[in-house]
């Protein structure tokens, strides 16, 4: 049995296509980074070093938007991106996870 396909994604400048892989990698970094998530701290000080590059290249993304006369986001396209990148659950490993018994 073959997954569900997942809906298109949304049309997307080229820009704006590397501000979405770039705010997802900067997610994914973070939730490495998490303590609340973690277990061990090795993966930690390098998620951190690799985030520092992925700001940078956010950084550079929005400045071509900027450059390129890309001055505003409308906020459903990249949302709609966002989720068919599985990007509410990556998301949640940088949130607090629920607060359990105590």
């Amino acid at each position: 049995m073959l997954p569900p396909e997942l809906p298109p994604l949304p049309s997307l400048t080229r820009a704006e296509g590397e501000l979405i892989d770039r705010c997802l990698e900067a997610v994914d970094l973070l939730g490495r980074i998490n303590p609340a998530h973690g277990a061990d701290t090795y993966p930690a000080p390098r998620a951190a070093q690799a985030l520092a590059r992925t700001a940078v290249e956010l950084r550079d993304a929005l400045a071509l938007m900027h450059l390129r006369g890309e001055r505003e986001l409308h906020a459903a396209t990249p949302a709609r991106a966002l989720r068919v990148l599985d990007g509410e659950r990556r998301t949640a490993r940088v949130a607090l996870p629920p607060d359990g018994p105590g």
